[in-house]
């Protein structure tokens, strides 16, 4: 018997059985059959049922290939007819009897016969008046009398299931979860175990680990005189199973049985190789096993119980890396909503940065400052941030904005920082004179309003609901450990600060792999200093300004070497436009005109005077260093006299430089003799010896296609995904937003290429661009370092083409390193062999 014909339920009761479980007769379908009996062509009912003797009672449940997708539920008691209620009624008593009959009408009526629900609810009703009145309300609204007949009830429930999977409704359905259309559902008919009698009967549910920490525990409930899962819908009635101050339980009213319960979660555990949650039934104190399902979990669960059954000894290490998705992780690593709670969604988004937040409403970084200096938690919301809303979003909890894209500018920085992060919110407007923010129906909240912004699923609600806290146990740190002990690729990090580089440190980052250096301009009294020098009218004017950034530059260099202790630390120059750093609101400009003692319109022009049509394409990166060649000579000296420093305290040091931009050699070879002068001075007048990289960015579709002339200048190639993409594909990154999810939706593109890196456009670029620079230089480092690189199919890609390795934002990097474990192993399976992975979930 296999899950892919006849469903994972039907396999795991086959199972059981053979470990010796006391399962009831039970018979299973395939998904052939079933289908069958979708189109009315039914099996031989008399031999169907030849296995249960004369005058069974029956129940059928769903066995799809992944419970997942849905599917009917239950049906029980089938087979109860006057005659059998008869019967029976003298062997559990005429009330238990009864209970039963009725459930089996109301549930045949409502789910077999699709009649109205309602008809069948007799509230004001109980014991046999209710069982008279359903089955005469059955006979009025069917026409007909209620079936006499074990077969014909069988055979009409059989088809109803199968008819209900078949239905446009529940295909449409289980494809929105990730089914295949042609998804199969086998059936299960399962003699009944009452779970009514005159001895201790009823039924209940028991699991051996607690499902939210995945630590051993026995968890469930037991109702007597009940069936199937009623135990854990009864608030009342249903007890505990182990010893308990709170109440009575299983194991004092039936210790024997209780044992016998552990004995098969053991056996379940150790043989299914899973955390199986076992549903049971007593029937005059004879135990049945109806099924075994995998236990429901959370991430840290489902982290947590992988190690376990390695360490335990009972699936190998591989394996327990393979089952955990990489998303798990990334919920342990953020404060989440807790799934329980009700959500009042103000507005949706795009999910740009996991994990949420709650504070109240700001509306610029300023006034988010002012928060947090109060101690008060605060979300930022704009309508796009910008480079100035940096120190902003440091003081905040969470960040909301109207416009942008999963690599905008609030995106990545919020990556960068583990900021749960919603942009593209664009059914949300500001109304900033009246210091409000309007969503979707009118709804209006005001600033200190209190808000939840959630950076996983992109919704944004009122009020603050109950959190479930981030939790990096030793578990997770066991999983990482095993991961890299397969992976085959390097990780590094993209980290702008010193507190980005220790929270790369932190996820073990084998160095950082993007430093963008014009992000440390706006912390503290930096940004003045930066104002300063662009309104410097000649090159000594600007050097002189600069040297007052050089320590606060040198001192930031010097932090990142030594957290990174010995690893490769690679440094992008500045790669910025200039007029990023200029206030773009009439009051600021004043601001701006009052701190350099300036005329207002002196500011005002020099804005205009920076102002580009196109600023992504214009005046940045690597076309300032050679037009302002200062910037990038304080900075060189920068990073040097840090590397002497770190070199002098005695700690080991890997130096690499890369230049922004890039789109011609001849702007390599530049930069690499200025960069080259300035390392040999400062070797002289520290009398430090040490060795550096230079390498490029390749950011531009020329720079890939003409790699080979790069690399004789430059010792590594490290491709930024974002402007990549945003240039091979002629889209702006930050507005694409506004209509990518029409053209994914209409199949234009299969996924939003800033998202999921496109393999076919951009990514034979990144195959050619390394293909060509190892022709150029069979040594050369070939890297990503743009947001794709945390992905699961970039990782895949780079390995595919050799890359040394991948960059990611900080909080990305447990995510890559599993992720890059995982394909390591599937790509060591023979051609056609599935990858391991848990029993099927049933």
């Amino acid at each position: 018997m296999s899950p892919a014909v006849h469903g994972g339920r039907a396999k795991c009761l086959q199972r059981l059985v053979r470990l010796g479980m006391p399962v009831p007769t039970t018979l299973a379908l395939s998904f052939d059959a079933v289908l069958r009996c979708a189109k009315g062509q039914l099996p031989d009912m008399g031999a169907l049922l030849a296995p249960f003797g004369d005058a069974p009672l029956l129940s059928v449940r769903p066995s799809s290939q992944d419970p997942d997708w849905g599917g009917p539920g239950a049906i029980l008691n089938i087979g109860m007819t006057d005659a059998v209620h008869r019967s029976l009624s003298m062997r559990v008593g005429e009330a238990a009897a009864t209970a039963l009959y009725l459930r089996f009408v109301q549930s045949y009526a409502v789910h077999v016969a699709r009649l109205d629900p309602d008809a069948f609810d007799f509230p004001n009703l109980t014991g046999a008046h209710a069982l008279h009145a359903a089955l005469d309300m059955y006979e009025q609204e069917a026409e007909q009398r209620f079936p006499q007949d074990v077969q014909v009830q069988l055979a009409e429930v059989l088809r109803s299931m199968a008819r209900a999977w078949d239905g446009t409704s529940a295909r449409l359905l289980r494809e929105a979860k990730g089914a295949p259309r042609d998804a199969g559902l086998g059936l299960v008919v399962q003699e009944l175990a009452l779970g009514v009698g005159m001895g201790e009967s009823g039924s209940g549910v028991i699991q051996f680990v607690d499902a939210q920490t995945g630590q051993p525990r026995v968890v469930g409930r037991y109702l007597s005189q009940s069936q199937g899962r009623d135990a854990l819908n009864d608030k009342t009635g249903a007890i505990y199973l182990t010893q308990d101050g709170r109440g009575p339980a299983l194991e004092d009213l039936c210790p024997d049985i209780f044992a016998q319960l552990l004995e098969y979660g053991w056996t379940a555990r150790s043989r299914l190789r899973e955390e199986m949650q076992i549903e049971f039934t007593l029937e005059s104190g004879v135990l049945h096993i109806l099924d075994a399902v995998r236990v429901q979990r959370s991430s840290r669960a489902q982290v947590q119980i992988a190690v376990a059954l390695a360490t335990d000894g009972i699936i190998p290490r591989e394996e327990a890396v393979m089952r955990v998705p990489p998303n798990a992780l990334s919920e342990m690593l953020h404060r989440q909503i807790d799934p329980a709670e009700p959500r009042d969604v103000i507005v949706r988004g795009i999910a740009a940065s996991p994990g949420a937040a709650t504070g109240r409403i700001v509306l610029t970084a300023s006034e988010a400052q002012a928060s947090a200096a109060r101690g008060e938690a605060c979300v930022l919301v704009r309508r796009e941030t910008t480079p100035e809303d940096i120190r902003g979003m440091h003081a905040a909890q969470a960040v909301l904005t109207m416009r942008g894209g999963i690599t905008s500018h609030a995106a990545v920085i919020g990556r960068g920082l583990g900021l749960p992060c919603v942009v593209g919110a664009s059914d949300l407007t500001i109304d900033r004179k009246r210091g409000v923010i309007v969503a979707p129906g009118g709804r209006r909240f005001a600033v200190g309003d209190t808000i939840t912004v959630d950076g996983t699923t992109g919704a944004v609600l009122a009020g603050a609901p109950a959190m479930l806290e981030a939790v990096l146990d030793d578990a997770f740190q066991t999983l990482l450990a095993w991961a890299d002990d397969f992976r085959d690729i390097g990780v590094r990090a993209n980290a702008d600060t010193p507190a980005d580089a220790q929270t790369a440190s932190n996820f073990a980052a084998e160095g950082i792999g993007l430093c963008r250096t014009e992000h440390m301009f706006f912390q503290g009294d930096r940004l003045g200093v930066m104002r300063e020098m662009i309104f410097a009218e000649t090159a000594d004017d600007r050097r002189a300004v600069l040297d007052r950034l050089l320590p606060m530059q040198r001192a930031d260099f010097a932090d990142l070497f030594a957290i990174m202790d010995g690893r490769p630390v690679c440094i992008r120059l500045f790669d910025m436009p200039l007029h990023e750093f200029l206030p773009y609101d009439r009051a600021g400009q004043r601001d701006l005109a009052e701190q350099l003692a300036m005329p207002v319109t002196d500011v005002t022009e020099r804005v205009q005077a920076l102002s580009e049509y196109n600023p992504m394409l214009g005046m940045r990166g690597v076309r300032q260093g050679i037009a302002i060649p200062e910037i990038y000579e304080m900075q060189a000296r920068a990073i040097f006299e840090a590397v002497a420093d770190v070199v002098a305290r005695g700690l080991a040091v890997q130096p690499e430089i890369m230049i922004p931009l890039i789109s011609a050699a001849r702007e390599v070879e530049i930069i690499k003799a200025r960069v080259d002068a300035v390392a040999l001075a400062v070797q002289r007048e520290t009398g430090t010896a040490f060795a550096f990289k230079l390498g490029v960015m390749v950011e531009t579709p020329r720079a890939a296609l003409r790699a080979e002339d790069l690399v004789k200048h430059a010792a590594f190639l490290s491709f930024g995904t974002n402007d990549l993409t945003q240039m091979t594909y002629g889209l702006s990154r930050d507005d694409a937003g506004r209509f990518m999810s029409t053209y994914v939706q209409q199949g234009v593109y299969a996924e939003d290429p800033f998202h999921t890196l496109d393999l076919e456009g951009v990514g034979e670029l990144l195959a050619i661009g390394a293909a060509r620079g190892r022709a150029g230089r069979p040594d050369v480092v070939v890297s990503i370092c743009g947001e794709h690189g945390g992905t699961r199919a970039a990782i895949g890609f780079c390995r595919t083409q050799g890359f040394d390795y991948v960059s990611c934002s900080p909080f990305r990097v447990p995510l890559a390193r599993l992720s890059a474990a995982q394909l390591a192993l599937e790509a060591r399976l023979p051609v056609g062999a599935q990858p391991p992975a848990a029993p099927p979930k049933v």
